[in-house]
Order: C-alpha cells, then sequence, then structure tokens
C-alpha cells in the first residue's frame, strides 16, 4: 500500500506531527525548517500533502501562514483541531533541583508562565517545541529542560518531569491539511462543510462593507474573518475568510458572486467537511 507523504513545519514529536499521524496512519512524514519550506514542497510536488496550524485558541493566528496562502495558492482539503498539552521534559539522569532553564517555542514559553516563575527558571527561545527536546538529548547540559509534547520525550528518550504545565487548559491548535491538487468533496445534505478564500478589496469608500453584504443577505454564516496587510503597502488588505457551506449550495454560491464584484482578487482555497470538533 502506498504511503502518504505529508510535510510538516518542525522536527519529529511536534504537535503538527502529532495532528498528522493522527490524520494519516503510517505517513511518510517529512520535516521542514520553516513554513515556507513545507509550502514549496507540496507546490513542487503534487503528491506532498502539508499539514499546517493556522491558529491557536489561546495564542490566536500564525502570522505566516496567511502570507503564504495566496503566493503559494495550495487547496485546503481539510481541517483539524488537534490539543496541546505541555510537558515538562529533562535529561533522564536529571532531577528538578538540576533544571535552571527551559527552552522551547515562545508560544509555548508564553502558555507556560506560572511553572516558569514558580521555578524561577530562564527561558530560552527556540524555532520550535519539538526542536528544543532534540537539542536538549544531543546537549549534555543537565541543568536545561523543555517544553514539548509526549511523543517528543519518547522520540528523544527524554525524562517527563512535570505534565500538563501549560496555564490554560483547552489549549487547542487548528491544523489546515492542503496540496496543490484540488479535492473538492460532493455536496451531501445535512453534511457541515466549510469554504475558505481569500480576497483583497478594491481600495474605496465602503468596500468591506459591500464585500460582506451578499453574505448577509444570503444568510450565510462567517466562521472567521481577518485582515493581514499587503506586502509594502497599508493603503490594502488581504483579508482571509471562511464560511459555513459549500460551493454547490445556491446562497454559498451567490454570496461569492457578490463578493468577486466588489473585490480585486479572489482565490477559492477550498471547500471541505468540517471537522466534529466544531460541534458543540
Amino acid at each position: 500500500m502506498k504511503k502518504n507523504k505529508i510535510a510538516i513545519q518542525g522536527e519529529l514529536g511536534a504537535y503538527s506531527h502529532i495532528a498528522a499521524e493522527s490524520l494519516y496512519q503510517n505517513a511518510e512524514i517529512s520535516t521542514c525548517a520553516t513554513f515556507e519550506e513545507a509550502f514549496k514542497l507540496a507546490f513542487d510536488d503534487p503528491s506532498v500533502k502539508i499539514v499546517i496550524p493556522i491558529e491557536n485558541s489561546l495564542a490566536g493566528r500564525v502570522a505566516d501562514i496567511h502570507y503564504l496562502l495566496p503566493k503559494y495558492k495550495l487547496q485546503i482539503h481539510g481541517e483539524y483541531f488537534q490539543a496541546v498539552e505541555h510537558n515538562l521534559l529533562c535529561k533522564p539522569e536529571a532531577v528538578m533541583e538540576d533544571i535552571k532553564y527551559v527552552r522551547s517555542h515562545a508560544q509555548a514559553i508564553g502558555q507556560c508562565q506560572n511553572l516558569i516563575n514558580e521555578k524561577k527558571l530562564k527561558a530560552i527561545i527556540s524555532a520550535d517545541t519539538a526542536g528544543s527536546a532534540k537539542d536538549l538529548a544531543e546537549g549534555k547540559d543537565k541543568s536545561i529542560a523543555a517544553i514539548a509534547s509526549e511523543l517528543s520525550a519518547k522520540i528523544y528518550n527524554l525524562k517527563i518531569l512535570k505534565r500538563n504545565i501549560e496555564d490554560e487548559k483547552g489549549n487547542v491548535t487548528r491544523f489546515l491539511i492542503m496540496g496543490k491538487n484540488i479535492e473538492q468533496p460532493e455536496f451531501i445534505e445535512n453534511k457541515k462543510f466549510i469554504t475558505s478564500c481569500i480576497f483583497r478589496v478594491k481600495s474605496e469608500p465602503s468596500a468591506l462593507y459591500k464585500c460582506l453584504g451578499g453574505f448577509a443577505t444570503n444568510q450565510v454564516n462567517l466562521t472567521k474573518l481577518e485582515s493581514f496587510s499587503v506586502k509594502n503597502t497599508f493603503d490594502q488588505a488581504n483579508f482571509y475568510l471562511d464560511l459555513e457551506g459549500h460551493l454547490e449550495q445556491p446562497e454559498v454560491k451567490k454570496a461569492l458572486e457578490e463578493l468577486g464584484f466588489h473585490t480585486e482578487t479572489l482565490d477559492i482555497l477550498g471547500v471541505y467537511a468540517a471537522s466534529k470538533s466544531r460541534e458543540k
């Protein structure tokens, strides 16, 4: 059986790796140093899909992704919500009293301030959580700990000093599954779908108001609308939008047609089944 080729940003043991393995069993995982490297890999090779974080319930959006979406125009094939549970990892021979420093991604450091302050640890910012665990395993200094996943501890043979050290529980990251090929599911009545797009408004008064009017008149619910600046200018903005519905639904089609009339550019990034995690 042919293995799925999945690219992630970060080292093995990252939360992207956990999400990828939850989605695709026995997948061939490629690790990338940057998000752009992962996007380019999928752009150059249609057989590769990427599993990329786009937003976190505590930290908000992953800013780099929004600029890569219009650049590479990969298609969104699905979404996945991954629980984030941080752990304090150390060398196998270390104990809590040995730890003076803690290394991790800036967001993970920010999400575990209570423990860091309680133990009076000095933070070392790294590129990603799993990379911090890998560096710790390769080094010899037992005064350094890392904040990373349980999978990272297993992969790099580290000890878990303390589990679930995040300040707030219920930390969740939303991931997008993306690839170069269009994979649009057939519309099925009573099944929930998400349609995602990026658009640029015309530089004129009430431009955004006009763009969004079609969603109101056609009663299409928007689940996300975010702006980010167009490169090298403050005069215009791109908008990332998620809506509930499928392109084949008449009301969605009419709303997007009206959106297209009032925009300079409009790119449909994908139509995909809504995650069951959205159900309350």
